[in-house]
């Protein structure tokens, strides 16, 4: 798409008016790139029927820069959304896909965001159904929000919840952790560094999908750690089940680089968000098994079983050290990265 046969180079107020100039944006941008029956009716939303049970989901996005090493926003907020549909033990179908943006934003920036966010939703199977399109004054907003929403049929395998949980489960991690959260610290002003670390930023929803296909209720949970980290997402799943979990140090798996710029910045990886990373709480007996088809699946390559669920310390995450010792996880208090997502 070129930006010079728009007629305008920036967003501004008549954008989002909802006359002649907000018409321009949508049919020349949005309707142009998400072509499809749905979004072809022009209508103020879509109709469709569900069958199925549905998991639904929604989430905003307000990351902070809006391009970032290894992605940006538009595919942030669509496999986002994407994962969170999936975590639900479902098989993501549509998106709906709002967008509040800044007077002054440039075209090109918008058409580059809106790009990626086909990109994302065609890899992710998914059909962007409806939206919504606002324009706030210059310095009533920074750049660009975005707000997906995603619906998926139940797959007919899953039983997803935390109360299917046991004592002697484990504990599966599909990657890499903190990717995502280093990526952003980056590029944040006054906190560059030389690197090479890239977000994690993908849709994991048809590895979720195979996992189902082969293990069906044998997989008790799914979550993502996005913000607040692996730590925090263990220390509410501890809370939930009323009961311990353990895990080992030395089997987390953090790429080195990550590790390194951590302990320059003084951060704790276990803290740091990921967007391209989920756990799974599955009975013992077929654990091995999950780690094995998740190392097959190119969403998975790095997957490891890094704990159990215990009796011992209830309500507690207990972590195994390097050294032989051991620690409590806390949860994250207050805010250790703003605009992460």
């Amino acid at each position: 798409m070129d930006a010079t046969k728009l007629g305008f180079d920036t967003i501004n107020l008549g954008h989002g008016s909802g006359g002649t100039m907000t018409r321009d944006l949508l049919d020349k941008i949005i309707f142009k790139t998400f072509n499809n029956p749905y979004l072809n009716q022009k209508h103020d939303g879509s109709i469709v029927k569900f069958d199925r049970p549905f998991a639904i989901s929604t989430d905003s996005f307000v990351v902070s820069p809006i391009f970032f090493k290894g992605g940006n926003i538009g595919e942030l907020a669509v496999n986002g959304t994407v994962n969170d549909v999936a975590m639900c033990g479902a098989i993501p179908k549509y998106l709906s896909l709002a967008f509040i943006v800044e007077e002054g934003l440039e075209i090109n920036d918008f058409i580059r965001i809106v790009n990626s966010v086909k990109r994302a939703a065609d890899t992710s199977g998914v059909i962007i159904i409806t939206g919504d399109t606002k324009v706030v004054e210059r310095g009533k907003g920074d750049k660009i929000f975005i707000n997906t929403t995603g619906f998926g049929e139940v797959h007919p395998n899953a039983n997803i919840s935390a109360n299917n949980i046991k004592v002697g489960d484990k504990i599966i991690v599909s990657g890499f952790i903190a990717q995502h959260g280093m990526a952003i610290m980056s590029q944040r002003e006054g906190l560059e560094f030389e690197s090479t670390i890239v977000s994690d930023t993908t849709n994991v929803n048809f590895l979720v999908s195979d996992l189902l296909d082969k293990f069906g209720s044998k997989i008790h949970l799914f979550r993502d750690p996005t913000r607040g980290g692996l730590a925090s997402v263990l220390s509410e799943i501890a809370t939930d089940i009323e009961k311990g979990v353990a895990i080992v140090e030395n089997h987390i798996p953090l790429e080195k680089q990550v590790a390194a710029a951590c302990e320059i910045l003084g951060l704790d990886p276990m803290y740091v968000a990921n967007e391209g990373v989920f756990i799974a709480i599955v009975a013992a007996e077929v654990a091995d098994a999950v780690v094995e088809t998740m190392r097959n699946h190119e969403k998975g390559e790095n997957a490891v079983c890094i704990g159990e669920v215990t009796e011992e310390h209830p309500l507690k995450v207990v972590m195994k050290s390097l050294i032989g010792g051991k620690r409590i996880v806390s949860p994250l208090i207050g805010e250790q990265l703003p605009r992460i997502c």
